[in-house]
Formats: C-alpha cells, structure tokens, sequence
C-alpha cells in the first residue's frame, strides 16, 4: 500500500527511478574513465591544443558525474525537486562529455586547426 501511496505523490521519487539513474551514471562514468585513460595515457604523439582541451572537457564531465553520483545517493534525492536537480546535472555532464568527445575525435583526424 505504501508503494501504491508514493506513486501517487508527486513531491516523491518512484523507487526503481532512483537505481536506474545510478546505474545510469556508473555505466557513463565508467565509460568517462577508460576513455580518459586511452586518451590522455595511450595514445602516441605530441598533445596539441585541441587533444589538451578535449581532456579538459572530459575531466569536468567526470567530474559533474561524479557530483551527479553523489547528489542521487543521497537520501534527499527521493524529493522529485532534488532528484530533477540530480538529472540536470547529469544532462549536463553528458553534453560536456558528446562535446569532449568530438573535439577528441576532430583533433585526432587533425580537422581542427589548433
């Protein structure tokens, strides 16, 4: 009866919401961090502008994930208020993430000219 209660209350998360977007989170942040690895640590050649500015951009991803990680464990986030806040932030950090990873690949097929 209380599940049926919290579906109804819109101030309040469903739970299944709340392990989906964790989950959801992890699987970029860990995406996020074998990218930053290959990238920054295994790939030859000389770092250029463009190759330093798309690590840049992937290290403030990692870390609005991580901010993102943090805030959707929390207890307050079961508040639909909260847990909307949650998701910006992690809409956030996926934009800057697409975005890193363009400026990567454009830099490595030395389209960009800095």
């Amino acid at each position: 009866m209380a599940a049926d209660e919290n579906l109804r209350d819109p101030k309040h998360v469903p739970g299944g919401y709340r392990c989906a977007v964790v989950t959801a989170i992890t699987v970029i942040l860990g995406f996020s961090f074998l990218f930053l690895r290959s990238w920054a640590f295994e790939l030859p050649g000389e770092w250029t502008v463009s190759g330093a500015l798309a690590a840049l951009l992937l290290l403030v991803s990692i870390v609005c994930q991580l901010f993102s990680l943090w805030r959707s464990l929390q207890i307050r986030d079961e508040i639909a208020a909260e847990y909307a806040v949650t998701l910006r932030w992690f809409l956030a950090s996926i934009v800057l993430l697409l975005i890193s990873l363009v400026t990567a690949a454009l830099s490595y097929s030395n389209l960009l000219p800095f």
